[in-house]
């Protein structure tokens, strides 16, 4: 039985700079604050534990003074950056360059559209921690919409502004677009049609990640998914395996293996979410190549 990495696999390129950054700043002191999960993945997470880096929310923000804080990948809105210069919070500013690209241009069509009575709409998971700095930048006014049921909220008498979470899936974008399209026409067929300007603002770094698994999903008998249960990334690269090949199976860790998935394989392959790191995929082929041992 072989056992196969997906080299596409593993951190993009915001997580490891902002997991480097962390890691950079651990070398000079005992602990480091980060606000929120640096990443999605609790092995990861554990890992930088024992570094001395320490998870914290933000009414947990509110009470620190005169330290340092890392800031994620995801971003954060312009409220956390204020609090920071109140309490003398030295922010750590690990941002993807990709999400704060994103980030201007959403605080610049809100300040744009606002004059002609427009709305910023957002394909994004609500209470994520890049769709809060995103919304951010317009105030909270922006509409958060994942579902069709959530273009409920959208006035389609009004110019509407659409971008996307970097991290959605290219297809969910599209769908979404062409449903914004169509209300917007079934509401003013008697009126004149507002504006409508769709942002595909999703990291190609990661939609890439779809055609590449789908690919390789398809050249094994079975595949192992590895991914942290809170990533959103990894929740839908995982159905893009299970479309292309049933015997896809998620995990979080080896110990979530099971030796009856491999009776009967020739091929496994590892892949993961943008927030799996590869010594993690590692870990879980070296458990299957155990298995292979064992049924041999």
């Amino acid at each position: 039985m072989n056992v196969t990495i997906d080299k596409n696999s593993g951190y993009c390129f915001g997580v490891e700079f902002a997991i480097q950054m962390a890691e950079d700043e651990m070398e000079n002191c005992e602990e480091l604050y980060c606000l929120g999960d640096i990443v999605h993945n609790s092995m990861e997470v554990n890992r930088l534990y024992k570094k001395g880096l320490r998870i914290i929310d933000r009414e947990q923000l509110k009470e620190l003074r005169n330290t340092k804080v890392l800031i994620r990948a995801h971003g954060e809105p312009p409220e956390t950056y204020k609090l920071a210069l109140e309490n003398n919070i030295e922010l750590v500013d690990a941002s993807c360059p990709v999400v704060l690209k994103l980030q201007n241009r959403v605080k610049h069509a809100f300040d744009s559209d606002k004059t002609q009575g427009g709305q910023i709409v957002i394909y994004g998971q609500v209470g994520h921690a890049e769709v809060i700095g995103l919304a951010g930048q317009t105030g909270d006014e922006a509409i958060i919409v994942t579902t069709e049921e959530d273009l409920d909220k959208i006035d389609f008498s009004r110019p509407v502004t659409l971008f996307s979470q970097t991290t959605k899936s290219t297809k969910g974008f599209y769908h979404i677009k062409a449903l914004i399209e169509e209300r917007i026409r079934q509401a003013n067929q008697d009126s004149t049609v507002p504006a409508f300007n769709a942002n595909d603002s999703i990291c190609r770094q990661v939609s890439n990640r779809e055609p590449q698994l789908a690919k390789f999903s398809t050249e094994h008998d079975v595949v192992v998914f590895v991914s942290g249960k809170k990533s959103s990334n990894g929740k839908a690269l995982y159905s893009v395996c299970k479309q292309h090949n049933p015997n896809s199976y998620f995990v979080e860790n080896e110990e979530e293996l099971d030796k009856a998935w491999f009776a009967n394989a020739e091929s496994v392959g590892i892949c993961g979410a943008t927030s799996t790191p590869m010594w993690l995929m590692q870990q879980v082929a070296d458990s299957i190549n155990k298995f292979n041992l064992q049924i041999v």
